[in-house]
């Protein structure tokens, strides 16, 4: 499995929920619901996604947009539009003609005319994925055709029927609506993907990911790193720092700091073992480079953790726990 994949696939997750909401203008609809991560595409006419204290984004007909909830947002017709309703995790269509559920739409009678918007949410699940959404900019905007498969078109049609194993093709729709989106995102130039995303694809710095990725417990140095790059120590070095944005060994506390945690938070292993595991020769080990990076403890971590299963982690719009989709 390459890098990339191996990153995507940690947001993977069962019960997803899509709804499609039919909407006439004017329209405004301010999002409380809370879900770290929301994808929305527009089946008909197009939408601004209006993240409070930032500007405005449109959405085309066909577009995908990826929105990180940790920003309040409104999704209108009109960027300057006051919203009339609010949508929370257990109201999904306020003052709409009600929810439809074999049909998984609502809002307004559709005169052919109005506005249609498919939207569904996640939560992000497993370490892997911790890094990617942290890297995202508020709002993520890619054409649908930049991606292999679904179209929306294809997404619609499962929206709205009521067939055998419709929920995991709809879990694996949602799937691949975002990695669809993320993988454009990484191939365009002229997006700000962060250095270490471009860094996957490096034929140098790449294959240094990789190992790195593999085998985070080993004691790796610069020299190994370089000799599996096929480099020289020093050019390896510059290369990697100047592609990646930090030094390998910097980055490698940083992965091996994201696995602990991630350790610490769903399984009860002790630190020590949890160390060995990640390539700290024991517990103390462990717990300097975390706190140092975390600004907590291990075990306070876990801690703070169990108390707050719900609360997002330092610098993050993701938050721990179980994969969980919901409707935007």
């Amino acid at each position: 499995m390459d890098v990339v994949s191996e990153l995507l696939a940690g947001v993977r997750g069962h019960g997803a929920v899509f709804r499609r909401a039919i909407m006439s203008s004017p329209w405004a609809l301010r999002m409380a619901g809370e879900a770290p991560l929301t994808l929305a595409t527009m089946l008909r006419g197009h939408a601004w996604i209006v993240p409070d204290r930032h500007e405005p984004v449109r959405i085309e007909t066909g577009e995908i947009a990826v929105v990180r909830g940790d920003v309040p947002y409104t999704v209108a017709d009109d960027p300057a539009a006051t919203p009339a309703l609010v949508v929370t995790s257990v109201d999904y269509c306020p003052g709409g003609a009600g929810l439809e559920p074999a049909s998984r739409t609502c809002g307004t009678p559709d005169d052919g005319e109005a506005d249609v918007l498919l939207s569904g949410a996640f939560e992000r699940q497993g370490r892997l994925s911790e890094r990617l959404l942290r890297a995202l900019p508020l709002v993520l905007v890619t054409p649908a055709t930049d991606g292999p498969v679904p179209p929306v078109e294809a997404v619609a049609e499962e929206v709205v029927r009521d067939r055998a194993g419709g929920q995991l093709v709809l879990d694996r729709l949602l799937d691949l609506m975002l990695v669809s989106a993320l993988r454009g995102w990484f191939a365009d130039p002229r997006s700000h993907a962060p250095a270490w995303c471009r860094a996957l694809e490096d034929p140098e710095v790449g294959v240094a990911l990789r190992l790195l990725h593999e085998t985070p417990a080993r004691a790796w140095t610069v020299t190994d790193l370089a000799a599996g790059a096929g480099m020289s120590r020093a050019a390896f070095a510059r290369r990697f720092t100047a592609v990646v944005g930090e030094p390998p060994i910097a980055y490698l506390t940083g992965w091996r700091i994201e696995l602990a945690a991630d350790l610490l938070r769903e399984t009860g292993l002790t630190v020590g073992a949890i160390a060995r595991k990640v390539g700290y020769v024991n517990a103390f080990a462990l717990s300097v480079a975390f706190k140092r990076l975390r600004g907590l403890s291990p075990s306070e971590y876990r801690a703070e953790q169990r108390d707050h299963p719900r609360r997002a982690e330092p610098g993050s719009p993701v938050q721990a726990g179980r994969t969980r989709r919901t409707l935007m």
